[in-house]
């Protein structure tokens, strides 16, 4: 394995110990040809990398995700970045809990260590930069002069550019034991909950209010990834792009109430999402957030169109099948 020098922990609180970022999700599908088209209309800067697609952002060079071939949709595993001083005592960490390590799947070289969660789900600790950010992202909000137009015309604007993933949101047939599972191996801290059927989870290092987020399901799977925009503008725009190229299903535009962001969803062809996002709520490393237990039907979303039934389905787990 080659080590990676130079990403030195910040200081925080006496004792803290955990991953710093969502480095990457990796999703099996059918057809990466399929995928290449979605994400790429997406935003996003797709390209071939062996048999695998990587997906970064446009003037980032970090690998956000990956896409490789399978025989039906599924999650293929998440991979978090650490600091390297902390890479021998999370992994000390795990192991102490139980937690037995394995040999990383064929074609994905890694620097640290494997494992699987208490539901098979394949993940990875690595070092790495840390790719969640250190202070809110910025958003814009413009509005143009008097006398001077605020909108022009729909071929005179630019294509929405993604600037970061900003999360993921898996199933899990337990909520608490997966709140439980990443608090003691991660160092991932709550950030809020409804009830049994979803949790926000934050990193220590300072992050989005979630850069992982557990709905409940029958079975484990992929729900969503989220990618950080600019502003409203580019929300919109995106979802009227991807509708003019046939990605028609989805939801949004709306606010959400747990981490505030604006958001609309996009469905891929395999029943998951991609979400833009702006103006998600930020917790500084510094900070404890009160972590609160929320009713479910004032907690999901402030505004926004009625939620479409395909939007809780986990084909994962065969349901809508």
């Amino acid at each position: 394995m080659t080590a990676i020098r130079g990403y030195v922990a910040p200081t925080t609180e006496t004792g803290a110990l955990g991953v710093h970022s969502l480095d990457q999700f990796v999703l099996a599908v059918p057809d990466a040809n399929v995928a290449q088209e979605f994400y790429g209309n997406f935003g996003l800067d797709i390209a071939r990398d062996g048999n695998t697609l990587a997906i970064k952002t446009f003037g980032h060079e970090h690998r956000w995700g990956s896409i490789v071939e399978g025989k039906s949709k599924a999650l293929h595993h998440l991979s978090f970045g650490c600091y390297a001083e902390d890479l021998p005592r999370l992994k000390a960490r795990i192991e102490g809990n139980g937690v037995k390590l394995i040999d990383p799947p064929p074609g994905f070289e890694s620097n640290g260590f494997w494992f699987r969660n208490h539901e098979n789900l394949l993940i990875e600790v690595k070092v790495g930069p840390k790719v969640s950010p250190d202070r809110k992202s910025e958003s814009q909000w413009t509005s143009a002069p008097a006398g001077t137009a605020g909108a022009a015309i729909r071929q005179n604007w630019p294509p929405v550019r993604p600037r970061r993933l900003s999360h993921v949101l898996t199933f899990s047939r337990d909520v608490d034991v997966s709140i439980r599972f990443y608090e003691r191996n991660l160092g991932l801290r709550l950030s809020d909950r409804s009830a049994d059927l979803v949790a926000f989870m934050h990193g220590i290092h300072g992050s989005d209010h979630h850069l992982l987020a557990i709905v409940k399901s029958s079975a484990p799977g992929f729900h969503h990834c989220s990618w950080d925009v600019a502003s409203i503008n580019d929300i919109g725009l995106g979802a009227m792009r991807m509708h003019d190229k046939g990605y028609a299903k989805g939801w949004g535009l709306g606010r959400h109430v747990l981490g505030s962001n604006y958001f609309h969803y996009v469905r891929d062809p395999w029943g998951s999402f991609a979400e833009y996002s702006c103006d998600i709520d930020y917790i500084p490393k510094e900070d404890r957030w009160p972590a609160a237990d929320h009713k479910p039907e004032d907690s999901f979303y402030l505004w926004g169109p009625d939620v479409p039934p395909e939007f809780t389905i986990n084909y994962e787990a065969g349901e809508g099948s």
